[in-house]
């Protein structure tokens, strides 16, 4: 199974307003530097819960349906399957009918059942499904509890600014970070 990012989200759950008055900072020299920083604290924490903060669009390639019919999908909670392609042993895609189709968006993993399971004549990602997911458009859909989680790592990588390039953060999760997405998170046994 191999997921892409088909369409990013549109804004951050932070905006820059916060994140500066989080920081005490009044200039906005250091705007271009809190954007990445942002962005970065927002990638980490939804790799860290299998969320996706705001909306934005995924595609999952996969080789074959399940055995049991029900494919779980991460990057939750997922709002709405659009598509499902398969390709034939030629390479040519065909859709499939959504008619009928269940979706348990909320789940963690979210999961969807067809009612006629693809058949893909490709051997190797020969189905791909593509779905929208996120808590909502903007950061005020994102739980407070995320947002302040968010607001601690950007003001930490902030801290190491000098040290650390952008490019390579996180490079430092500071302290109360894990207990305050533990929530949110799927931990296994």
């Amino acid at each position: 199974m191999t997921y892409i990012r088909t369409a990013p989200p549109a804004v951050e759950p932070l905006t820059l307003v916060e994140t500066r008055a989080h920081l005490r900072l009044d200039g906005e020299d250091e705007d271009a530097l809190l954007l990445g920083l942002i962005a970065a604290a927002r990638q980490h924490l939804e790799r860290e819960t299998g969320l996706s903060l705001i909306a934005q669009g995924w595609r999952l390639c996969l080789d074959r349906w399940p055995d049991d019919g029900i494919l779980p999908l991460a990057h939750g909670p997922v709002r709405a399957v659009t598509s499902v392609i398969v390709y034939d042993g030629e390479g040519a895609p065909q859709a499939v009918s959504l008619d009928g189709h269940l979706l348990d968006g909320e789940a963690r993993p979210a999961r969807l059942w067809l009612r006629d399971v693809p058949q893909p004549g490709q051997a190797l990602n020969g189905i791909e499904v593509d779905f929208e997911a996120g808590l909502g458009a903007t950061g005020a859909d994102v739980p407070d509890t995320l947002k302040r989680a968010m607001l601690l790592h950007v003001a930490a990588m902030f801290a190491f600014r000098g040290v650390v390039a952008p490019d390579a953060q996180p490079a430092v999760v500071p302290p109360g970070y894990d207990r305050l997405i533990a929530p949110y998170c799927r931990r296994r046994l």
